[in-house]
């Protein structure tokens, strides 16, 4: 009697639940897709559906007329997003490769103390941190200026233990051959371990992106010409029931960024995700 494949039979369950659970997930993005376009009272129908009946694109055409009418050009907005993104992103890559790189291929003491306090903080969200930040920044007087956002983005605690996991993963022996050909260990960190860790560089930029490009900066931010675009698309909801396309429109911009940019480096996230734990 031929014998059944017990890793196809134990694999087709497994694969029919995660179809369901990307189903599921996917949801809410197919949510807000369609929402851009649906027209005004399409928004009020209940139960609420989650397939536009009549495509529109008057959500658009009314943001675009919204945000031509405000008191600070739209361009200045995105220009404030972008800035705080881009300084952000680089300052926290720089920053946690650099703190990974001693704690992942040299010995000292207190390392494994030091190891053990950032995972610690991993667990702290940033509604727990928020009001320490505010206090380090008002009273090194960063309070409504780009710095109050992006200062504090160096230091999430993700970004280096995603770093110094994926470094411990490459050979001690590249290393040691710099050494034996006289390379400083700068020399090292730069024109050695961080070509080799570009998957995990790929993925703190999308992870620090997403977290940038949401942030709206309230609470830190005042003054309207430094204000971040998630800022500006969200008073378009104040205006009642009549921007309720607009809005969900503004959404759908909002997302479409980070949606692409995690399209074209999902290959090197996987990849991290995968590498990251793993030693020689």
């Amino acid at each position: 009697m031929k014998k059944l494949n017990r890793s196809w039979f134990g694999s087709l369950p497994l694969f029919i639940f995660l179809a369901l659970a990307g189903a599921f997930m996917i949801l809410p993005i197919l949510f807000t897709v369609n929402n851009a376009f649906k027209p005004l009272d399409e928004f009020f129908i209940f139960p609420p559906q989650i397939f536009v009946r009549n495509p529109t694109t008057d959500n658009f055409t009314d943001l675009i007329l919204l945000l031509r009418d405000s008191w600070v050009p739209f361009t200045r907005y995105l220009f404030n997003t972008f800035f705080i993104t881009v300084c952000g992103i680089i300052g926290h890559t720089l920053f946690a490769s650099a703190a990974a790189y001693p704690l992942a291929k040299h010995r000292f003491r207190g390392k494994q103390t030091l190891f053990t306090i950032v995972v610690l903080a991993l667990m702290f969200t940033p509604h727990v941190t928020r009001i320490p930040n505010y206090m380090i920044m008002s009273e090194l007087g960063w309070i409504d200026t780009y710095w109050s956002l992006v200062i504090p983005a160096f230091a999430l605690p993700l970004g280096l233990y995603l770093m110094k996991q994926f470094m411990e993963s490459l050979p001690d022996s590249i290393m040691e051959s710099a050494k034996i050909d006289g390379a400083s260990e700068y020399r090292i960190y730069w024109s050695i371990i961080m070509p080799n860790v570009k998957p995990a560089v790929f993925t703190l930029i999308i992870l620090q992106f997403i977290q940038l490009w949401g942030n709206d900066g309230y609470g830190f931010i005042y003054s309207e010409d430094l204000k971040p675009l998630p800022f500006a698309l969200a008073q378009i909801g104040l205006g009642g029931f009549v921007r309720q396309g607009a809005q969900a429109a503004a959404l759908f911009l909002l997302m479409v960024v980070p949606v692409t940019l995690f399209i074209f480096m999902q290959s090197r996230i996987i990849e991290t995700m995968a590498t990251s734990g793993m030693k020689d």
